[in-house]
Formats: C-alpha cells, structure tokens, sequence
C-alpha cells in the first residue's frame, strides 16, 4: 500500500470533485467497470483506468474485497485501548505487524493506541492479547473491548 495522501502545503485536498465521483462509484461496487464509471463522471475508459491507477500509487484509495469476519471462521472481533510507556512508534509498528490486528491509531486521551482485532474464538482473542500484545516491550496496559454485535460499518469516508 502506498502513503497516506495528505492536503499539499497550502491545504488542497489531494483529490479533485471527478476523482471523488471515481472513488464512490468504487465504494458503492469495487467491479465496476470503467467504461461505466466515465460515463457516470463524465470522462473516458482510458481517463478513469488512469485516475485509478493515480488514486491507488497515491496511497488515497484502495481496492479491497471486504468480508464479513464471522462468515470466514473469525468469531471474535475486540477493540484493544493500550496505554505505552516511552516511544509510541516501535509499540505500533509491533501491533502493524500482526495478522490479527485491522488497523493500528495513535490517539490523544485516555489511551496512546487503539488497535482493532478479528480472532477465530475466545481462545486466539487471550492468546493475542495476553502473549503477544501485553509482552511487547513498552506496553503499560491494556483495556479490551469485544464486540457482541456489528450493527454500522461502512467504507465511504470522504464521498458522502
């Protein structure tokens, strides 16, 4: 995957209203084809396939099969709160790491990252937690929150 893309020096996004367009056809059917993106936003096959390309080697969009964690055998999905002691960077780049872990975030409050986890039971969720997460060199504590039930998940930021 490649960087974040982040407004340019004097605050400009870096996507225009077209590339926008582009990237919420994407979210509504990740498959669809170019020819029918141009004709929704206004530009040719050719055009999209090379916005596309720009958007995914920019690092602001990619394009991803989303499953549903608990129809492919992972039963537990948690919310990790991990307070650190001393530098936050090796801590997330230990947790970046592991399989288990969807997305790493360094927050202000009442804890320095908050990871998201999807396990296949109980067992591999105290395993994570309590032999690979709570060793790492740095971590302080640990608050676990499992999920009982999904109810919103969406992948539209920035389009809507």
């Amino acid at each position: 995957m490649g960087s974040v893309a982040t407004p340019d020096k004097n605050g400009t996004p870096p996507v225009d209203s077209v590339s926008l367009a582009i990237i919420e056809q994407l979210q509504e059917d990740g498959r669809r084809p170019y020819a029918a993106i141009g004709k929704a936003v206004g530009l040719s096959e050719a055009a999209v396939r090379q916005r596309v390309q720009k958007l995914l080697d920019q690092g602001v969009m990619q394009i991803v099969a989303v499953t549903d964690p608990l129809t492919v055998g992972f039963r537990r999905q948690a919310m990790i709160g991990i307070n650190v002691e001393g530098d936050l960077d090796p801590v997330a780049d230990a947790l970046t790491a592991m399989d288990e872990v969807e997305y790493v975030v360094v927050t202000a409050g009442s804890f320095d990252l908050l990871i998201e986890i999807v396990c296949e039971d109980d067992d591999h969720l105290l395993e994570v937690i309590n032999k690979r997460i709570r060793t790492l060199p740095g971590v302080r504590s640990t608050e676990s929150f499992v999920y009982l039930k999904l109810r919103k998940q969406t992948y539209t930021w920035g389009t809507r």
